[in-house]
C-alpha cells in the first residue's frame, strides 16, 4: 500500500477501506463503513454508520446512503440516468437506512437539475434489480430479482413486487399491493391489491399481506368494508369515475380512504389510470 493510499485510510477513522478498493478523499464515510475490494466510491458520496458496500460496488454521484445498509457485489449506484434528456445536471440519490441491495442492482440518479431519485428504510432489492430515474420508493418494500423499474415510478410502503417483470414509467404502486412475477406492469396498482398477468390485471384485495401487516389488529381497520369499497369500484357496471363518487359518498374508514384517494388520483390526467380488473 502506498504512502497516498495509508493517508487516505487514517483520514477515516473507525471505517475498514480494504486496500484494494478506491474511497475519494472527498466522500464522507461514518464510522463502522466497510469497503470491500475493489469497491468504488467517488467525491460527492456521503455513506452512514455501520453500511457495508461489497466487493466491486460502484458508488457515484452526489449519492447519500444512510445507516446499516447491505450492498452485495457489483450493484452500481448514482450512475447518470438512462435518458436521453439528461444534460449532466448533478442530481442527486437518497437512500435510507437498513436496505438490503443484491448483486448487480442498479440505480440511477435523477435526470434535471433539483431532481432526486429516493429510496426509503427496510427495502430488499434483489438480485439485477433495475431502479430507474427519478423513482420513489418508500419503506419495507421487496423487489424480486429481474425488476425493472423505469423513471418516475413511485412504489409505497410494504409492496411486494414479484420477479421478471417491468414497471412502466410514471406507474405507481400503492400501500400494500402485491404484483405476481413476470407481470405487466404499465398501469396503476391501488393500495391493498393483488396484480398479476400479461397484460396486468387486478386480482382483488391482498386478503394474506394484510393479515400479516397486523392492520386487522388496528380498531381503525375495517376489512370487510375495504372489501365493499373494492367490489363498489371495481366490479359496477359504472365507469371508475362513477363509481369512485359513490363510494365516496359512503362510509369510508382509513384503509378504504385510502383506496379512493389513490384512485382519485390515478385516473387524472397526470398519471397512468389504475389496472384494470380481471374478467372473470
Amino acid at each position: 500500500m502506498n504512502n497516498k493510499n495509508n493517508e487516505l485510510r487514517e483520514a477515516f477513522e473507525g471505517v475498514k477501506v480494504h486496500p484494494n478498493a478506491f474511497v475519494d478523499s472527498n466522500a464522507e464515510l461514518h464510522d463502522g463503513v466497510i469497503i470491500s475490494q475493489g469497491a468504488i466510491i467517488g467525491p460527492n458520496v456521503t455513506i452512514g454508520e455501520g453500511t457495508e458496500i461489497g466487493p466491486n460496488a460502484v458508488i457515484s454521484g452526489r449519492t447519500n446512503i444512510g445507516r446499516n445498509n447491505k450492498v452485495f457485489p457489483n450493484v452500481f449506484i448514482g450512475q447518470d440516468p438512462q435518458d436521453l434528456k439528461y444534460k449532466g445536471a448533478p442530481t442527486e440519490v437518497i437512500i435510507g437506512d437498513n436496505n438490503t441491495f443484491r448483486e448487480c442492482v442498479t440505480i440511477n440518479k435523477a435526470t434535471n437539475e433539483g431532481e432526486k431519485t429516493i429510496i426509503g428504510n427496510n427495502n430488499l432489492l434483489m438480485a439485477y434489480s433495475h431502479i430507474g430515474h427519478n423513482c420513489e420508493l418508500g419503506n419495507g418494500i421487496v423487489l424480486s430479482n429481474s425488476v425493472q423499474v423505469a423513471g418516475h415510478v413511485m412504489v409505497e410502503d410494504k409492496a411486494i413486487i414479484g420477479g421478471c417483470l417491468g414497471i412502466h414509467q410514471f406507474v405507481h404502486i400503492g400501500f400494500l399491493a402485491m404484483i405476481g412475477g413476470m407481470t405487466r406492469v404499465d398501469r396503476d396498482v391501488p393500495p391493498f391489491c393483488i396484480a398479476e398477468g400479461h397484460p396486468g390485471r387486478l386480482r382483488g384485495l391482498n386478503r394474506i399481506g394484510i393479515k400479516r401487516s397486523g392492520l386487522m389488529e388496528n380498531n381503525d381497520f375495517d376489512l370487510k368494508l375495504l372489501q365493499s369499497t373494492w367490489n363498489l369500484l371495481f366490479k359496477s357496471n359504472d365507469a371508475i369515475s362513477n363509481s369512485l363518487e359513490k363510494a365516496m359518498k359512503g362510509e369510508l374508514d382509513l384503509s378504504s380512504s385510502k383506496l379512493c384517494s389513490f384512485l382519485k388520483e390515478s385516473i387524472s390526467k397526470e398519471r397512468r389510470g389504475p389496472m384494470p380488473v380481471v374478467n372473470l
